[in-house]
């Protein structure tokens, strides 16, 4: 079946376990594709190249023009879904905290953590026992949370705005939703997943943090690499401010980049999500799993049916310790 025949509903997007992308690759797969002018499209662009849609760059088209058809309407919840999973792309310090992403199709799941003797051995006598890491469930289920924004317009009221336009509102939405789930992983790197993991906390003395303070906190580590350090932004400007930091070629990195490295070798991040007067550290390749039961989830009946009005856009996500003692706490006594 060609793309420029396909049948478009809003029941593909009731497919269980399938995104609307998936359901139409199964019928109109991008291998066919290969060595065409249509190379590169997967079957959504495919379908907006059909309908003559153009949803950014110059000369993009109105919000109405998905409406123009009721199979060009089906197309709309699908772009909507795609420009909040942008935004969420783009506020990427979860990128940078989570060492694995787990997609499940329930509300319910247990994670795994590990177990590790014998870490110090460096010779195995023979016919000694070969030391174990045991991997066994948690406790508890991982608590998954709705995050999301309630998407309130008429058709009338943007009928003859620009898709482009109408993208950057919605990719702050899926800012919005991802600031709100890095406060959820910011919780669970201090306070634990509630399997008893919480971080271990280490105090300083005196006004600010110092740093013999962060020396102190990078020897804790052991056989994990501390190479990721949280703050809030007052905090974030008191480390920088450390005679420490000041060498040429880290103040070089951070005036061309805006990223902000140490000479610890570890990669500090800014967020609101920490507290004040707290330094959160950790391995990001073995502290953090994000778990999310589907992707971004949009009402496409009212946004298809209805044309907007109030549509719910959320995310379902949760987090959990993998390796607790891949992180630690400084914060002030």
């Amino acid at each position: 079946m060609a793309f420029d025949t396909l049948h478009l509903e809003k029941e593909m997007y009731a497919v269980s376990g399938k995104t609307f992308t998936q359901v139409l690759e199964e019928l109109d797969p991008s291998e066919r594709y290969q060595g065409t002018r249509l190379e590169g499209l997967d079957a959504f662009e495919r379908q907006l190249k059909r309908f003559d849609i153009k949803v950014s760059g110059q000369g993009s088209d109105r919000v109405e023009k998905f409406f123009a058809t009721s199979s060009s309407a089906a197309l709309f919840p699908e772009y909507v879904r795609r420009a909040v999973t942008a935004g969420t792309g783009e506020q990427d310090l979860l990128n940078h905290m989570v060492a694995s992403k787990t997609v499940i199709d329930s509300l319910d799941y247990r994670s795994i953590t590990s177990l590790d003797e014998n870490l110090d051995a460096k010779l195995l006598a023979e016919g000694a026992a070969i030391p174990a890491t045991t991997i066994q469930t948690q406790e508890n289920l991982v608590r998954l949370k709705k995050r999301g924004r309630m998407l309130v317009a008429s058709y009338e009221a943007l009928r003859f705005q620009k898709l482009d336009l109408f993208s950057v509102t919605l990719r702050q939405i899926g800012t919005q939703i991802a600031r709100q789930q890095i406060e959820d992983a910011v919780d669970v790197l201090l306070n634990g997943d509630g399997n008893n993991n919480e971080a271990a906390v280490t105090n300083w003395a005196g006004d600010a943090i110092t740093y013999d303070d962060l020396l102190a906190v990078w020897s804790k580590f052991g056989d994990f690499t501390m190479n990721t350090l949280l703050c809030n932004r007052a905090q974030m400007a008191a480390i920088l401010s450390l005679e420490e930091f000041k060498n040429p070629l880290t103040g070089l990195n951070f005036q061309n980049t805006g990223e902000a490295a140490t000479p610890l070798g570890a990669a500090l991040y800014k967020t609101a999500a920490v507290p004040a007067n707290t330094l959160i550290a950790f391995d990001r390749n073995c502290a953090l799993e994000m778990v999310c039961a589907g992707d971004v989830q949009v009402e496409y009946d009212k946004l298809i049916d209805r044309q907007l009005e109030r549509a719910a856009i959320t995310s379902t996500a949760g987090f959990a310790k993998i390796y607790p003692d891949a992180v630690q706490v400084l914060k002030q006594a």
